[in-house]
């Protein structure tokens, strides 16, 4: 399996959409490339599978590694385990699905350019970003393809956005180029003490723990702002709720899950001891972030707002769960990753649909959606009672898996921030349920909405795809927890001799 076809695949998309001429050729190419990012990415966990099956026990599968710049030792070196194929699958989830949703494609600019191919050209662009990051076993190539995806998020907010798009624009590049560069030193740090920016290579080293607990802080925050780690989750709000909808949904469900699993296959795997050291601080930054982000969430009275800042409690959970550093925890902030990446991309999507019809997100201005919208309507109930954690859905057994690993530490500030972290529970049923209640289920505000009309077959596409993911996950945990496994041992053979 040639890992570099999710890099090439993507890149040729993007180039062959340039030269289109209208919107109908754009999007055709557009879905045709992100169809054949999906397909492969199944054949990838296909042929994963296959190899463990008949006892390939080797970290890392389907590597390949060519020298790039030889006196820095910087090669482009890829290769796969369970956790990263399980991100490569949700990148190609969301991917099509924004495509799908940006079917009839109404941005214009101020200036009235339609503009539609340098908005597919930017979002595909983004994936191949994703992509890289994802397969990257050499430090240097990860951290290219993180900056990869920085510029491309900037501009399709800046032209595609709506309300305080400049801003909001300028705050997320700004933000998330600080992370970068946070990251960058830390890596840095790890090359100049190890002489090398080869993953595999470095996990099998030991750095001295002064040197960890040096650069862990800047490696960690650098990609905990990627994931909103507080009180660095600041750029969310803005950038989620001025971006355009397939923007939002990439954000959320794809960009975010970069700083996750930075902070885990990074931070945590090549510096063990000083995430030990840190991980108090990390555990009560991220039970801040969930308490806060549900809280917040029950002020907001913009859906788009409240999707936003429900997402920062949300990825509390992930960084909740590399904190506790047991196996089990690990487990649910990988599952919890793959979930609130369908989830928030689905909960985006809808509200985009929505925004397109009645054009406001605001709460109090809509009501009955129900009785003229019954399909869309039903999906956002769906990724509403995913968000709360309903059983049957991604979202119960993703934090069910993190509760479950935290509880595991028997020491009283462990099982305090595990109960901290449970009771968001109520305060993510409180703010769902009465966005729902009003937008969904309320009495009509509006009379002109009677006139609306549904979801159209690319909508209906879009969000059963999502909304499969999240139902699999949901039934079938097993599937995904056996895909992580091999990644999360290895993992965890460095951490425990640590935490013992």
């Amino acid at each position: 399996m040639n890992l570099s076809l999710l890099i090439l695949i993507p890149l040729l998309t993007a180039l062959a959409i340039l030269p289109m001429k209208n919107l109908k050729q754009v999007r055709t190419v557009a879905l045709l490339g992100s169809a054949v990012q999906l397909i492969l990415s199944f054949i990838l966990f296909y042929v994963y599978q296959q190899e463990r099956a008949a006892g390939n026990i080797e970290n890392f599968l389907f590597e390949d590694n060519y020298t790039w710049y030889a006196p820095l030792n910087i090669n482009y070196h890829v290769g796969v385990d369970g956790i990263s194929i399980a991100m490569i699958l949700l990148t190609a989830f969301v991917v099509i699905a924004g495509v799908l949703v940006s079917w009839k494609m109404p941005a214009r600019t101020g200036g009235g350019e339609r503009l539609s191919k340098e908005f597919f050209f930017l979002l595909i662009f983004l994936s191949m970003g994703a992509y890289g990051f994802f397969i990257a076993l050499d430090l240097f190539t990860l951290f290219f393809f993180l900056e990869v995806a920085v510029i491309p998020k900037f501009l399709l907010i800046g032209i595609w956005g709506s309300g305080k798009k400049e801003y909001s624009a300028m705050k997320l590049a700004l933000m998330l180029m600080g992370g970068s560069a946070l990251v960058f030193v830390g890596l840095a740090g790890i090359f100049f003490h190890t002489n090398s920016f080869d993953l595999v290579q470095i996990a099998g080293m030991e750095i001295p723990v002064d040197v960890q607990k040096l650069f862990f802080p800047f490696a960690f925050i650098g990609f905990g702002i990627f994931t909103a780690l507080f009180p660095f989750h600041t750029w969310v709000p803005d950038g989620h709720s001025s971006a355009p909808t397939a923007a939002s949904m990439f954000l959320a469900g794809i960009s975010m899950k970069l700083g996750g699993y930075g902070c885990l296959r990074v931070a945590t795997y090549l510096m063990p001891e000083a995430a030990h050291e840190y991980s108090t601080i990390i555990i009560v930054l991220a039970c801040i972030a969930i308490l806060y982000g549900a809280f917040a969430t029950m002020m907001q009275t913009d859906l788009k707002y409240i999707n936003a800042y429900s997402s920062v409690s949300h990825c509390g959970f992930v960084l909740l769960g590399i904190g506790m550093l047991t196996k089990t925890a690990i487990d649910g902030a990988v599952m919890q990753m793959v979930s609130h990446g369908l989830m928030t991309a689905l909960f985006f999507a809808v509200i985009g649909m929505i925004y397109e019809r009645t054009h406001t997100r605001q709460v109090a201005q809509l009501g009955g959606l129900m009785k003229m919208m019954p399909f869309i309507s039903t999906v956002f109930v769906i990724a509403g009672l995913c968000s709360l954690g309903l059983p049957g859905f991604s979202g119960f057994v993703a934090e069910m898996t993190v509760f479950m690993g935290s509880w595991e530490k028997a020491d009283a500030f462990y099982r305090i921030a595990t109960i901290i972290a449970c009771a968001s529970i109520v305060v993510t049923a409180v703010y769902i349920l009465r966005a729902t209640g009003k937008a969904i289920m309320g009495p009509i505000v509006n009379n002109e909405h009677l006139s609306l009309g549904d979801a159209g077959w690319n909508e209906k596409l879009a969000a059963a795809i999502l909304i499969i993911g999240i139902v699999v996950i949901g039934v079938l945990p097993f599937l995904l927890k056996d895909l992580i496994n091999p990644g999360t041992e290895i993992m965890m053979q460095k951490i425990a001799d640590i935490v013992k």
